[in-house]
């Protein structure tokens, strides 16, 4: 384990870290100024599949915060990085949404939402757009055989009312009609994370994750070697942590918390 007040690249979860659903939470801004007038970074990371990085962009200016798209490192990177690190596909169907889709065809992956002749492969993200007919085609599609990717693994998308499925949810339902599970691309793989850091030219040991998740913020963190912060604003919580094999570094009751220790750790 590091020194809190030693790291240099925070690894931001976005909903239930830095807010809750449209709501920001108090104490974001007051730490995001902190982190760059110490001339240190952060990053964003999201397992949310459903949007780009450019919605994230106008989410958070909508908030006040103005953020840069190399800020952002969502699970759609990582699944792009991965698929062009692979041979190609000759045809991915895309169960996910327009923008899900829209991104994996701007970086040049062959994609439909229909189940045609050539397909190999299914993709899904979180699909605030479902149907029944994309439930169906993939049946059908996992039944022949095709190889299957999740962008991630989430059970549940926090709303200001609540949870809604995600896209673990429905990778759960496939398997329970095709008895087919996919290889995972997002958190709590540490693909996002290494990107970051990959990115920033920052090395593990001056990271730190911070989310609201042990199965997948601090997972991840742990799984890419890195220190992690568990924070109590969103879906986690104490009894989780006791229950989880997964152990966080540190455990804040939020950013506020972890603000002031990082702080004290620095003076």
């Amino acid at each position: 384990m590091g020194r809190l007040g030693d790291k240099e690249l925070f690894l931001l979860d976005m909903d239930g870290t830095i807010y809750l659903d449209r709501d920001l939470f108090p104490w974001t801004v007051p730490f995001l100024d902190a982190v760059k007038a110490r001339g240190c970074r952060y990053r964003f990371l999201t397992n949310n599949s459903s949007k780009s990085g450019q919605d994230y962009i106008d989410k958070l200016a909508g908030m006040g915060i103005r953020a840069e798209r190399e800020q952002f490192v969502t699970s759609v990177d990582a699944l792009i990085a991965d698929l062009q690190s692979r041979p190609a596909y000759r045809l991915c169907y895309v169960f996910g949404t327009e923008s899900f889709k829209g991104q994996l065809r701007g970086a040049g992956i062959p994609v439909t939402d229909r189940r045609e002749d050539g397909v190999d492969c299914l993709v899904i993200g979180f699909d605030t757009e479902l149907t029944f007919q994309k439930l169906e085609d993939a049946c059908i599609l996992l039944n022949k055989g095709v190889d299957f990717i999740a962008a991630n693994p989430d059970w549940v998308c926090p709303t200001w009312y609540g949870s809604v499925p995600d896209c673990g949810s429905v990778c759960e339902m496939l398997f329970r009609a095709t008895g087919r599970r996919p290889r995972v691309i997002g958190k709590p793989q540490p693909a996002m994370a290494q990107l970051a850091m990959e990115r920033a030219g920052v090395p593990p040991e001056k990271t730190l994750m911070i989310g609201d998740r042990l199965y997948t913020d601090i997972a991840a963190g742990a799984n890419a070697g890195i220190d992690t912060a568990f924070v109590l604003s969103g879906e986690g919580t104490l009894d989780d942590l006791e229950a989880s094999e997964v152990k966080p570094t540190w455990v804040f009751e939020n950013i506020a918390a972890l603000h002031r220790a990082w702080e004290e750790g620095r003076n």
